[in-house]
């Protein structure tokens, strides 16, 4: 029912209703770049990868390599705390497989090694793909302990993932919950991160759903949606045109204690509807963490 195999620094992951890849060598983290198949529809994520992890930040300019060009980061400062860009730059995760009666899980793990001035370095990151028999869709999680304290520490990734397309050839429309949908033909110029469809965390206005989608053209058009569990969670958001449509999203940007651990959790996968993802994030909302060994899995709202 499901069925993993190894071979060449991917792991091969099929369920009844998904099938995907992940490498663990190279361009690493999440689910590989257009190997998420809906079997029911037979749709492919155009994608650069799925809930890819990259480095982790903190406020203000620096005299460092975050660079300050505008259209890719925007006018909104920031300065690295450890790196490297885990999905570029690591090159190989430790991992391990688990294997239930009716679940699978991959674990991935790394511990940053290229500190910011004046940060140490040893963060420990870890990330968990849970895939389950009976939906179109993987639960994940990460969490980061901190090898430094840090007035407002963050971390960024891809959610779902970077969109792929050439004029709005890949999609028909995208969705943000906080936003509304939005047509292809906004993304046909390259624009900043924070001059559309921006979004900056408002502690007195958390939004009800954390959700950002793109309805696929192919068969019965699926939508591919990324779903932050905990909506006060994510700090800012991107959706921009940068070649591609970006969906970087960033996490925690609150005080951090050296030896805490921060995070959170997702779903990734298809739906046919936005009502239909509206359901499944109301079934899970608030879900911050998830515990698995081969026995069985606990979906859980806080960190242990």
């Amino acid at each position: 029912m499901l069925h993993w195999q190894e071979s060449d620094g991917l792991i091969h992951i099929e369920t009844p209703h998904l099938k995907a890849a992940i490498r663990t060598e190279g361009y690493v983290s999440g689910t590989m770049a257009g190997t998420l198949v809906d079997k029911k529809t037979g749709a492919t994520d155009p994608s650069f990868g799925l809930h890819i992890m990259d480095f982790l930040l903190a406020p203000g300019w620096r005299d460092d390599a975050y660079h300050r060009d505008r259209l890719t980061h925007g006018n909104l400062p920031k300065h690295y705390v450890e790196g490297p860009q885990i999905c570029t730059r690591a090159q190989k995760l430790d991992y391990t497989v688990i294997s239930g009666e009716n679940h699978l899980a991959l674990k991935q793990r790394f511990t940053f090694h290229q500190p910011g001035e004046n940060y140490e370095t040893g963060s420990r990151w870890e990330q968990t793909l849970l895939f389950l028999p009976d939906t179109r869709y993987y639960l994940s999680c990460e969490t980061i302990t901190s090898a430094n304290t840090v007035d407002n520490l963050f971390y960024r990734i891809d959610m779902p993932g970077h969109l792929k397309h050439d004029r709005g050839d890949t999609f028909h429309q995208i969705y943000l919950s906080y936003h509304g949908t939005i047509g292809p033909e906004s993304f046909h110029a390259d624009f900043a991160p924070d001059d559309r469809f921006f979004y900056a965390r408002n502690d007195a206005q958390i939004p009800e759903r954390f959700i950002r989608a793109h309805q696929l053209r192919a068969s019965s058009a699926p939508w591919l949606a990324g779903m932050t569990l905990d909506p006060s969670a994510p700090c800012e958001a991107w959706c921009h045109q940068r070649g591609y449509v970006c969906f970087i999203q960033e996490l925690h940007r609150r005080p951090t204690q050296k030896g805490e651990t921060i995070g959170a959790a997702y779903v990734v996968g298809y739906f046919d509807t936005i009502e239909d993802m509206n359901r499944t994030y109301d079934r899970f909302k608030g879900i911050n963490h998830i515990s698995v060994d081969d026995k069985q899995f606990t979906l859980l709202n806080e960190i242990l």
